[in-house]
């Protein structure tokens, strides 16, 4: 045989083409890739998943899922938003809520991105569990041949009679010294030297694995509690009471194992509502301060007890969270047929639309008159006139209230069973009857004023809420009721989701402060004397890994020299 500068072999025995390989294959034969097969695709599919690049990337898209959360209202949280933005967007809404964007959080999109993120942390903790655990009951490794090679590296020599002994002394000290520092240790003796190997930071892969598998008690306490979870609106006027059933709410959203019966029965009375106003015509005039709701509330075992709910400061009642979202006022109305019967009486809620608590308010009264009227108003605390001729408030507080109505006659779709919004009329196909190009002045009220209402109806009242045992400089300070708008909300993963999110946070810092280290100290008599060897070796970055050496040799020799 022969081989050329190339560096080809040739049988140069009977002149035959180079020598090859069997399983050479030439530049121009098709490489022919192994078939996987179902379960070999299954197999490949499932390292994809479980791998740690993939459950970031998840990580990271549910981030990004859950951004429409925070733009759009959401049924779950804020239902009388999103019928406002279906108002305000009558073309556009439809689309959006086909992508579910108001119900981002039991979206089907949303969904599968939490659960194969749930899946991929599931897939990546197990074998990263099962192979901590066997390097847990693992010897320290055998102390290298050549500590020199390694970069952190010490030596130092000292004197001694009896080297043998002197060199196991000094690893005995050394291995008394590691391990009260929290390192595991194994002695390597023999061959004519004495050492020992000492490592410790497991505990960072400990915590590396606690944030993991919190994370996944996040999401599974997320995704089982939010199915027992329930978050509902009710607008309680003073003087009226609220029972906790669900035909009581004004909106209810509630998980899908929430039975009707498993909303606890209490109740509660919105006895007055407290708001203070900077003064009208001071620094801030206008602007409101401390708002509070005094609530009696009636318990499931009867008692009873007074109550406030404070904004940012719940009421915590029967494992239900009592929030104060909004206020406002809510002027009783007062409708009369012709004869002089009561036909309609109501505190009616308007809602506020400004800092000065302009208000708007819809009043449909269905029976009793020869048509059914609807009513569009807006109720002015402070009434002030402005340069245009329209009417706005001044002043939050009740300085010079103020009721203007306009009314349209008509068929207001409440017989055909069709759900309708109190807060909202649709005048189409309804016959305005004042206000606007009617040539008619809408009705203007003040507490206490009546009016007539058009072709003879008959009249409408903005009742006087004032006592009559009220001192004379009262004014008009409780001549209309308010309304508090309380949300009620049961989630009982919150203590879950605490211990975990608690759990998360430790493990991440553990994770991110504690070095991984392995140690070694090696004696070796030499001469008339021994020569001691410091080396260490980080798995990951550790910058203070060369003091470390440092410090274990200087302990060392103190301990040796003392």
């Amino acid at each position: 045989m022969t081989a050329d500068r190339k560096g080809t072999v040739t049988d140069t025995r009977d002149g035959s083409e180079p020598l090859r390989p069997s399983d050479h294959v030439d530049g121009d034969e098709q490489i022919t890739q192994p078939t996987l097969g179902f379960t070999g695709w299954l197999r490949w599919g499932w390292r994809q998943l479980t791998s740690m690049r993939t459950a970031l990337v998840l990580l990271l898209l549910l981030a990004i899922a859950a951004v429409p959360g925070s733009i759009f209202p959401q049924r779950m949280a804020n239902p009388n938003g999103v019928t406002q933005w279906e108002s305000e967007n009558p073309d556009l809404f439809p689309v959006l809520d086909a992508l579910q964007l108001f119900d981002v959080y039991q979206s089907a999109w949303f969904s599968a991105v939490y659960i194969l993120l749930f899946v991929s942390l599931i897939g990546c903790i197990l074998p990263r569990t099962k192979h901590h655990w066997k390097a847990l009951r693992t010897r320290p490794p055998r102390t290298p041949a050549r500590l020199k090679r390694l970069d952190d590296f010490r030596e130092e020599r000292v004197d001694a009679e009896d080297t043998d002994a002197e060199a196991a002394h000094a690893i005995d000290l050394a291995a008394a010294q590691l391990r009260s520092q929290g390192y595991r240790i194994e002695r390597y003796d023999g061959r004519g030297s004495y050492s020992v190997s000492a490592e410790r930071g497991y505990l960072r892969e400990t915590g590396n694995l606690v944030f993991h598998a919190a994370l996944v008690g996040v999401l599974l306490t997320v995704g089982i509690g939010g199915g027992f979870a329930y978050t509902g609106q009710r607008v309680v006027v003073e003087g009226t009471t609220f029972v906790n059933t669900l035909l009581d709410y004004s909106s209810m959203n509630r998980g899908r194992f929430v039975s009707e019966t498993a909303l606890s029965p209490y109740a509660m009375k919105l006895d007055s509502f407290d708001v203070s106003y900077v003064e009208y015509g001071a620094a801030g005039s206008g602007q409101a301060g401390d708002f509070s709701a005094n609530v009696t509330v009636t318990h499931t075992d009867g008692s009873q007890s007074e109550e406030a709910v404070v904004v940012n400061h719940p009421l915590q009642l029967d494992g239900d969270a009592i929030y104060l979202l909004g206020n406002g006022y809510a002027p009783t109305i007062t409708v009369r047929d012709a004869n002089g019967d009561i036909v309609f009486r109501d505190s009616v809620p308007f809602l506020p639309q400004d800092a000065a608590m302009t208000s708007t308010g819809v009043v449909k009264v269905t029976d009793g008159l020869p048509e059914q009227l609807g009513m569009v108003g807006f109720f002015y605390p402070t009434q002030v006139a402005l340069d245009t001729g329209a009417f706005a408030s001044a002043y939050g507080d009740l300085l010079n209230p103020a009721l203007t109505l306009n009314i349209y006659a008509g068929d207001l779709g409440i017989d055909d069973g069709t759900p309708r919004s109190v807060y909202a009329l649709d005048v189409t196909g309804l016959e305005q009857l004042t206000g606007g190009d009617t040539g008619v002045d809408s009705i203007e009220l003040a507490p206490g004023e009546t009016a007539d209402l058009p072709d003879g109806m008959g009249t409408i009242t903005f009742e006087d809420e004032t006592p009559e045992d009220a001192p004379s400089d009262v004014g008009y300070t409780e001549s209309v009721k308010r309304f508090a708008s309380l949300q009620i909300h049961h989630d009982a993963s919150a203590v879950g989701v605490l211990v975990f999110a608690v759990l998360a946070t430790l493990g991440l810092l553990v994770a991110l402060f504690v070095p991984r280290r392995r140690m070694w100290v090696k004696a070796t008599p030499d001469g008339d004397g021994v020569r001691l060897e410091y080396a260490a070796l980080a798995r990951g970055e550790d910058p203070a890994l060369a003091a470390a050496v440092d410090q274990l040799r200087d302990r060392h020799r103190a301990a040796m020299d003392s």
